[in-house]
């Protein structure tokens, strides 16, 4: 209306007044247009007639203004009968023959649809506007039914064929009516309806033997709109070159990519729109109410049930012997990850408690969890807010009880997109610094592949937003699809350090820091790169596939010292050294023809009171094969863990090496039929 206002055209405008499902009829939704334009100095005229009243419709605007402002070329497609014809025909025959096979292919599990378009419904064409509505309204048709038929291998695509008619005599020459035979269309179709295509959603054009696939295309336009002031039509006459300019064009083929970009604009100009579908109005913070308020306590309870799922959602497998203490209620070690405490406190954070603290105005929404057995309640405060600008953090310390006892306690930074400029500090000293890594190659890097469901398992711990599970939502986040949660990423790291520092034995992890930098998609690898100072293990974690940073600056605190991973010093009294150190001798001379005979590296983990203390590797696969001290530099086919002792009694030939496997004295992982040539070059290459 205030466009139309600012222009000299008088408007005619129409609406029937139905409420959203086309039911009913009310004036007051055409008189509110008319009256805004009324207001900004327009002339405006309300109409409530039903648009299939065409004829009455346009004789009103006569009534009004004398003449139709708009010129309109009044062809024969725009005779009513012909519209309602070409209409009942094509498209709503279509339809009709289409909903009486629909039911029958789902319920068999298998259909093909061919909607036959046109050219000038792609295109337009002169004197065919009945015609080219039809042609094209069936290609929406046949979009919207490939997604719904999909899941039950009912396909859908759309052609726009040029062929020799009765229709096309009309308008073409004879021979050429004569050369754009039917058999050059109709293969096609066959192999369309074939059940081995798996074509779905697409639109071809052919003719005269030729085929070929369309798709839209878009160009990356301009943002006309500027906060808190109107958009113009002199904004848009500005920016006309850049919004039709197809350089760098995309091409989306979802209504999810299309919208996505609908939310970056949003972000650009408001600087506070949430992907929560819930949330509604706008945020603001005053620091000084806020900053020391305690939250409403929030209890959560449970039993054993919950760790475990939270064991598995951050990647715990049976295929682990390791894990079966996190996975196995009825195990004697029976234990709870220590990350586990992040889900205790995040039923605090996500209660929506943070709404009632006066000077956070903030949008949130609510989840609430409903757990037995083990009740545990936290306590959170607000610690400080930090202004940045473009947002702000809100510091939230969560302290977590068993009664009187405190359990854990966690920092939460809260990133409130759209809420800065407040005039707040921009650091404080309340918060937990991350730590950057040593500048030196990682100590170890361990490595887990998420499963494509990984995102789904993790949300049933707790965290339900539906960025993690509905592709449209994460559409509108900009991303391909569901992403997975950064505390599931954390859980991986968390379990990383434990396994490797401290032998998964829980009572030694104290503490964990980590900045979230980039988003993991389920089905990814992560690789967590570790560095070992002190009791401090500095840790960043990578996704494999693209070698982005997922987790940086983060850290883990152990409670006690554990022995240094010192690789390239070996330990003192370790027996197995002198054996090691002879079989690199031994194997210079056959290395080539062992590298020929095995073409596998083996990794040995020495372990001594409960630690490694060294490790060891015999490559057999790469150049002429040696053995070192170390980790292997290539990823190794068999890793073995043992005891110096055990070690020193299978080379011995006291230790039985299935015994020894059975007994849990020898842990080994990768290709385990391997081994069996291991006991070939220990026998013959490592007698002292």
């Amino acid at each position: 209306p205030l466009a139309a206002a600012q222009t000299a055209e008088t408007l005619f405008v129409n609406d029937l007044g139905g409420d959203i499902k086309g039911d009913g009829k009310s004036s007051g939704a055409a008189d509110k247009v008319v009256e805004e334009i009324r207001a900004k100095g327009g002339k405006a005229v309300p109409n409530y007639d039903s648009v299939e009243d065409g004829e009455k419709l346009v004789q009103t605007a006569l009534d009004a203004f004398g003449r139709i402002g708009k010129h309109l070329s009044y062809e024969s497609s725009f005779d009513p009968h012909l519209y309602d014809i070409i209409h009942r025909v094509h498209l709503r025959g279509s339809f009709k023959v289409t909903r009486a096979a629909w039911n029958h292919m789902k319920n068999q599990k298998f259909g093909r649809i061919i909607m036959t378009s046109s050219a000038a419904g792609i295109y337009g064409n002169f004197g065919q506007a009945n015609y080219s509505a039809a042609k094209l309204g069936l290609v929406g048709l046949s979009n919207t039914l490939a997604l719904e038929g999909v899941k039950y291998n009912v396909l859908c695509n759309a052609i726009a064929p040029t062929a020799g008619s009765r229709l096309t005599q009309t308008v073409m020459p004879q021979d050429l009516v004569d050369a754009l035979k039917p058999e050059y269309v109709s293969p096609l179709v066959l192999w369309l309806c074939h059940e081995s295509c798996q074509e779905n959603g697409s639109l071809f054009e052919l003719g005269a033997g030729w085929i070929g696939k369309l798709r839209w295309e878009r160009t990356v336009g301009a943002i006309i709109r500027q906060k808190d002031r109107p958009m113009t039509p002199e904004a848009v006459r500005d920016e006309w070159e850049k919004i039709c300019d197809f350089d760098n064009a995309t091409k989306p083929r979802t209504i999810q990519e299309s919208t996505s970009s609908l939310y970056e604009v949003l972000s650009a100009v408001d600087q506070g729109i949430s992907l929560n579908r819930t949330s509604q109005g706008t945020s603001s913070i005053d620091p000084s109410q806020a900053i020391g308020k305690k939250l409403p306590e929030s209890v959560y309870s449970y039993n054993h049930l919950q760790p475990i799922l939270y064991a598995l959602g951050v990647g715990m497998s049976t295929k682990d012997p390791d894990h079966l203490k996190f996975l196995f209620e009825g195990s004697e070690n029976f234990s709870c990850l220590p990350s586990f405490g992040v889900i205790l406190a995040q039923a605090a954070l996500m209660s929506g408690n943070l709404a009632v603290v006066p000077g956070l105005n903030l949008d949130f929404s609510r989840v609430s969890c409903t757990l037995k057995s083990v009740y545990m309640t936290s306590v959170s405060t607000v610690a400080d807010i930090l202004d940045k600008g473009s947002g702000a953090i809100v510091l939230l310390d969560v302290h977590t009880y068993s009664g009187k006892d405190l359990v854990c306690y966690n920092q939460f930074s809260l990133f409130i997109v759209g809420a800065g400029g407040f005039g707040g500090k921009r650091s404080s000293t309340k918060a937990k610094a991350t730590a950057n890594p040593p500048q030196r190659p990682p100590d170890v890097v361990l490595e887990d592949v998420t499963t494509v469901d990984q995102a789904a398992l993790y949300r049933l711990s707790g965290d339900w937003n539906p960025l993690h599970i509905d592709p449209s939502f994460a559409a509108l986040g900009g991303f391909e699809r569901p992403i997975l949660h950064g505390l599931c990423t954390f859980g991986f790291s968390a379990r990383h350090a434990l396994k490797h520092f401290a032998n998964n034995d829980v009572s030694k992890f104290k503490a964990m820091k980590v900045r979230f930098a980039k988003p993991v998609l389920p089905g990814q690898s992560l690789q967590t790169e570790m560095w070992k100072e002190g009791n401090r293990i500095h840790l960043q974690t990578k996704v494999k596939e693209t070698g982005e940073i997922a987790i940086a600056g983060a850290y883990v605190d152990l409670t006690s010292a554990v022995a240094s991973l010192d690789t390239k010093k070996p330990a003192v009294g370790l027996k197995s050294d002198l054996v090691f150190e002879e079989m690199s001798r031994r194997l210079k001379d056959v290395g080539d023809q062992l590298v020929k005979k095995v073409n596998a590296i083996f990794q040995w983990d020495i372990t001594k009171d409960g630690n490694t203390a060294a490790q060891w590797t015999i490559d057999l696969k790469n150049g002429s094969g040696e053995v070192y001290r170390g980790k292997a530099r290539g990823r190794a086919d068999t890793s073995l863990a043992l005891s110096d002792q055990d070690f020193m009694e299978l080379v011995l030939g006291n230790l039985n090496p299935q015994k020894a496997f059975f007994a849990g004295k020898l842990k080994v992982k990768g290709n385990i039929m391997l081994s069996q040539k291991l006991e070939t070059i220990l026998k013959d290459y490592a007698k002292l």
